[in-house]
């Protein structure tokens, strides 16, 4: 990859940027974007993930477009959305948002959608939606009063984060652990070299 490449990650979730650190990839501009999340009437959360991941995108684009500093840069956006059947649950800022989502979250399934969302120094636009379905053990009310005091909730898609204290409610989980996280990482790199944009010149540098 020539050096002149570059990247930027239309967010700002310091998870995002670990895991991007942890595959070696530093994006060379953050760009969070304040979009409503809101779902729309009757939206399945497969579906949410898919738009918001694309709005995001396409809104750091646009902000971007005719600057000539960034007219070679990849954009890379995500959005992961927790669900109970086609119930989706808020990303939490209440500690009442987050003490409803654990209690139904409880001893039993739900699903993580995150959607993947690249586009390209000719503006192609790359999706992908990665599922990964999740049980959590039944919590006792000590255990969610607890975990709601440790403020680890806040601003978590469900109301939790699993590479938290949450990881000791998880019984099973099937799929990507990276996509509870907020960003899947083979999917990415996948995706971001699929698309021309080399993930891997900085192993080489040691």
């Amino acid at each position: 990859m020539a050096r002149s490449q570059k990247l930027i990650l239309a967010s700002g979730s310091p998870r995002r940027l670990e895991l991007l650190d942890q595959a070696g990839i530093a994006p060379d501009r953050l760009m969070p974007m304040d979009l409503d999340e809101t779902p729309q009437r009757s939206e399945h959360p497969r579906s949410l993930a898919r738009r918001l991941c694309r709005e995001k995108a396409e809104a750091a684009l646009s902000e971007t477009r005719g600057d000539p500093a960034w007219k070679d840069a990849h954009i890379l956006a995500a959005d992961t959305v927790v669900s109970v059947g086609r119930r989706i649950l808020p990303k939490a800022e209440q500690i009442d948002e987050a003490s409803n989502a654990l209690y139904l979250l409880s001893g039993r399934n739900h699903r993580v959608f995150t959607g993947i969302c690249v586009v390209t120094p000719d503006h192609t636009i790359r999706q992908k939606i990665v599922e990964t379905r999740v049980r959590f053990k039944r919590l006792s009310n000590v255990e969610i009063e607890s975990y709601l005091a440790s403020g680890e909730w806040r601003g978590k898609a469900g109301g939790y984060a699993i590479q938290g204290l949450a990881g000791t409610f998880v019984v099973k989980l099937v799929g990507s652990y990276t996509n509870v996280v907020g960003l899947p990482l083979y999917e990415t790199v996948s995706l971001l070299t699929g698309e021309g944009y080399d993930v891997h010149y900085k192993w080489l540098e040691g």
